[in-house]
């Protein structure tokens, strides 16, 4: 069953056409991740989807509501979580106060507790960081946090913008590493990633943006097979 649908998206910036007429479903359960090359248009494609752009043409549906145009909050509130690129931490709380912002729509405040527990089980810096300012964070801290802040939402879809973006190589096996555990499960994930490669291993499916134009969709198995798509974006050659 299609958890989102994308049709026709097309976001302007002023007078730049960023995304251009894209359409594409995720299923309920999958892994799907865009990727492209820098301004490729996949982190506006994001923003539009979690209601923080707003579409010049196009429409989004989630779980069978149409959300083009509504405001974010709302769009969390359905189910729908966005860590974004940038991280978005507030710096001045700690830890905990993120994480707590993570859940302030829930009312169901025994089972904020056990996920907040679970949360920090899958993110154990984070435990031992708990009173800490958020901006004391290192980088890879600060992604943790950012991922398990919307993940305490309890989103029926994660939407995931450059997880592992200026990272060290350990700590992208980490983040990756997580990613496929809240993915194993059941949240359904949308992910955008430079790092091709690391995208193709955990997703199911894959869209390759170009210029604000998907160019190609499949599995994600066969297009990490696929000789154009490895000599541009995986850094293979012959």
């Amino acid at each position: 069953m299609a958890l989102l649908e994308v049709h026709d998206l097309n976001v302007h910036y002023g007078g730049i056409h960023a995304v251009k007429g894209i359409s594409f479903t995720v299923e309920q359960g999958q892994v799907v991740t865009l990727i492209g090359a820098n301004g490729a248009g996949k982190t506006t494609t994001l923003r539009a989807i979690s209601g923080l752009l707003k579409p010049s043409r196009g429409s989004v549906k989630f779980a069978d509501q149409m959300i083009t145009g509504a405001a974010p909050h709302t769009i969390v509130a359905r189910g729908l979580a966005h860590a974004p690129e940038g991280r978005g931490i507030f710096a001045n709380l700690t830890v905990e106060e993120n994480l707590d912002l993570g859940a302030f729509l829930r009312r169901d405040h025994g089972a904020v507790a056990r996920d907040k527990e679970h949360a920090l089980s899958l993110f154990p810096r984070l435990r031992e960081r708990l009173a800490q300012n958020a901006g004391t964070l290192s980088g890879g801290e600060q992604q943790m946090l950012a991922i398990a802040r919307a993940v305490l939402s309890r989103p029926k879809l994660l939407l995931l913008d450059e997880p592992s973006l200026g990272l060290a190589p350990q700590i992208v096996q980490l983040i990756f590493k997580i990613v496929r555990a809240i993915a194993a499960e059941g949240t359904t994930i949308l992910l955008v990633e430079q790092n091709a490669h690391q995208a193709l291993q955990v997703a199911n499916v894959a869209h390759v943006l170009e210029v604000g134009q998907l160019v190609a969709s499949g599995p994600a198995a066969d297009l990490a097979k696929d000789d154009q798509i490895r000599k541009a974006y995986l850094g293979v050659h012959d």
